[in-house]
């Protein structure tokens, strides 16, 4: 076994393991900014390959597209033109002050932030570069989903998908992490080339719908709307025309906040 992450280090693979031909996860997000009135600017942090940024691009904003990964920035870069891209930790970047009118986080990436100190670097650095109103668009798992269930805990899950002949298998087995509010992930990749297994571990902070709403507030947010559907990656999928739900407790969490008390 060897440390990696095999989708984040091969983007093409990230892409066909987890394929947006409609482009989804875009067009929910440019929803949200129409619907809450979002001026043209918009940071996408964690953009991963580029395919949110591109769409939001081609709907006519101004885009600038942030990742940790190189190799998922190199990817954009070719596949996914339009937007600037440059290389940013989410869970502290210096940007321009008041420089986007809205920032968009999506698939977990908000996550990532592991420890309060690190949300709140991600919080402030959002604060600082955008504009009074402005707003916070993020997409996640759900902690409060986690309360009492353990459908995705019980035993590990099995996906693969074949990529130019080859064809990669993932096991992947969860379990939290209670004392550091942490959903942690093993996944094993294996493939039918003849190549060794790859070991990838992973973690997400689990945040829970109320404690979000506090920490917002503390940083001079307010929620306009926290769901737990219909979005990018709930089951049925959002649609046009969709509404947001009322509740906030099933796997994803869907949210939107603005900026009121700015530095």
């Amino acid at each position: 076994m060897t440390n990696a992450n095999l989708l984040t280090d091969n983007p093409v693979l990230y892409e066909a393991r987890f394929p947006d031909e409609a482009r989804l996860a875009g067009r929910w997000a440019e929803d949200c900014l129409r619907r809450y009135g979002a001026g043209p600017r918009v940071l996408d942090i964690g953009c991963g390959t580029g395919r949110d940024a591109a769409y939001l691009h081609g709907a006519g904003r101004t885009v600038v597209g942030s990742d940790l990964s190189e190799a998922m920035l190199e990817h954009a870069r070719v596949h996914h033109p339009g937007p600037e891209y440059f290389r940013a930790d989410l869970r502290g970047f210096d940007l321009a002050e008041r420089s986007f009118d809205a920032v968009v986080c999506l698939d977990s990436a908000l996550l990532y932030c592991h420890t309060n100190d690190e949300l709140d670097g991600f919080l402030s650095s959002c604060r600082r570069s955008l504009a009074p109103g402005g707003l916070l668009v993020a997409e996640m798992r759900n902690g409060a989903f986690f309360l009492g269930r353990t459908e995705l805990l019980d035993s590990p899950s099995v996906n693969g998908f074949t990529w130019q002949g080859i064809t990669y298998r993932s096991t992947t087995t969860l379990h939290v992490d209670r004392a550091a509010q942490l959903l942690r992930r093993t996944r094993v990749w294996t493939a039918d080339d003849g190549s060794q297994p790859v070991e990838q571990r992973s973690a997400w902070r689990l945040l829970f719908p109320q404690e979000l709403r506090h920490v917002l507030a503390v940083h001079g947010f307010e929620v306009l709307a926290l769901h737990d559907g219909p979005g990018p990656r709930t089951e049925p999928p959002w649609r046009e025309g969709d509404s947001p739900a009322a509740t906030a407790d099933a796997d994803r969490l869907h949210l939107v906040a603005s900026l009121r008390h700015p530095i």
